[in-house]
């Protein structure tokens, strides 16, 4: 089970909101978010209500500003726990959108797509096992999107507003 307190201000202060399970509106319980802690579980938070938006990948730890968890600005509306998954991880993405053109399955953590798939533009996925984040850039930096167990059809499928996968990371829980 997870945890994760919101909170208004900087540095933990100002109106705070517990939250243990996906909250698909969190706007009805602050209106801005500028700091956040995690006592436990693994988070996504979206700029946008219905998981929708940027999306902001949270682990155990305090988080006194919005920059510290890489946020563009105090806007969080939604968030969903990433539940604890045992056993193996494997993602296909594929070249174009309906798994169509060239196909590659990952079954470990990639730091450059690119360099293991010859493409920088993947426009669908599917995810058959495990919990998955995929970002923009290579070495797991800029935009990032959480891919959970099902087909994504087109980029869009899964949050992102343009094909361009640069890295991408099994979700693993550590003890």
């Amino acid at each position: 089970m997870g945890k994760i307190t919101f909170y208004e201000d900087r540095n933990f202060q100002g109106r705070s909101y517990e939250c243990s399970s996906d909250c698909a509106e969190l706007y009805s319980h602050f209106s801005r978010c500028n700091s956040i802690q995690v006592e436990s579980g693994y988070w996504m938070v979206y700029e946008r209500p219905n998981f929708m938006g940027y999306q902001y990948f949270l682990h155990r730890g305090e988080y006194p500003d919005y920059q510290r968890w890489m946020g563009f600005n105090d806007c969080v509306r939604s968030c969903r726990m990433i539940p604890q998954q045992q056993g193996s991880h494997r993602i296909r993405i594929y070249e174009r959108s309906e798994f169509g053109g060239q196909m590659m399955e990952f079954t470990e953590d990639c730091p450059s797509v690119y360099d293991h798939f010859h493409y920088n533009d993947i426009h669908s996925s599917n995810v058959l096992e495990g919990y998955w984040l995929v970002y923009e850039h290579p070495n797991y930096r800029g935009r990032q999107y959480l891919l959970r167990p099902g087909e994504y059809r087109r980029y869009n499928d899964w949050g992102a507003i343009n094909p361009r996968i640069g890295s991408i990371k099994r979700i693993v829980y550590s003890n």
